[in-house]
């Protein structure tokens, strides 16, 4: 398969990779089943870059219906080290407006019932990671000086609380995530951090907020439409393509 620099990892309203050229689709089956959708192989800027959507590239997949094992262990088959998580997420503390790009450094699992360790099945081995910093170190300090390099506004840091889905959250639920330090709020950032941490991949988020979370905005009683989300989406992530960019140029 070559050297793969980069897997990408795309969530909703991001299906494709901007850019990517003589992509090759791959429909890979792994030990845990079948990703969420083909893995699409290209060059950007001479090299090599996965990208695979994390709900299928219809967005046919809900949350928690994600078979987030087979995701990862398909980019790691194909020889992919250092995963890219691109999360779209709700903000909840004050710097996590609309439009924004985090790169949060911490999280908290709200989910339940996911399949959310590589040690599902009889004789597998017992693995007891270390997790203390949910997202690589080192991945998220790159991420950081290419988005200073690039110009790209990034903000440093945050916590990422991770919620089943697929519905969105009510007002009691966002203010008891505030109390608990949650800056973002999103639905597929666990298992999927966890499972990269058991696979040894290095793994950042870039947490790409859409909306104020119920009841986080100016206006407490905003209705949050699938357009508004959307378009928010698309001016968050318009420097995602100039950051990819920078990270493979190091």
């Amino acid at each position: 398969m070559g050297d793969v620099a980069l897997g990408v990892i795309g969530g909703t309203g991001l299906y494709a990779l901007a850019g990517l050229e003589d992509v090759e689709s791959h429909q890979p089956v792994t030990r845990y089943g079948a990703p969420s959708g083909p893995v699409r192989i290209g060059t950007l800027d001479g090299r090599r870059v996965a990208f695979l959507a994390r709900h299928g590239e219809g967005h046919s997949v809900p949350p928690h219906l994600v078979n987030y094992r087979a995701n990862l262990a398909a980019l790691q088959a194909i020889g992919v080290q250092q995963v890219l998580a691109l999360n779209t997420v709700g903000g909840i503390g004050e710097r996590f407006g609309p439009r924004v790009l985090a790169c949060p450094d911490q999280l908290i699992d709200y989910t339940w019932g996911r399949v959310s360790t590589l040690c599902e099945e009889p004789g597998s081995e017992v693995l007891h990671v270390d997790f203390g910093d949910p997202y690589t170190p080192a991945l998220r300090t790159k991420v950081l000086a290419v988005a200073a390099d690039e110009g790209v506004v990034l903000v440093d840091g945050g916590c990422y609380g991770a919620t089943q889905g697929p519905r969105l959250e009510t007002k009691a639920e966002i203010a008891r995530m505030r109390r608990d330090g949650c800056d973002l709020v999103g639905m597929t950032g666990m298992p999927e951090a966890g499972l990269a941490r058991e696979l040894g991949l290095d793994y950042a988020c870039l947490a790409i907020v859409a909306n104020w979370a119920a009841g986080a905005g100016p206006d407490p009683d905003e209705v949050i439409t699938l357009e508004d989300v959307l378009a928010n989406v698309a001016a968050a992530s318009s420097g995602i393509p100039a950051l990819v960019r920078g990270m493979l140029a190091r």
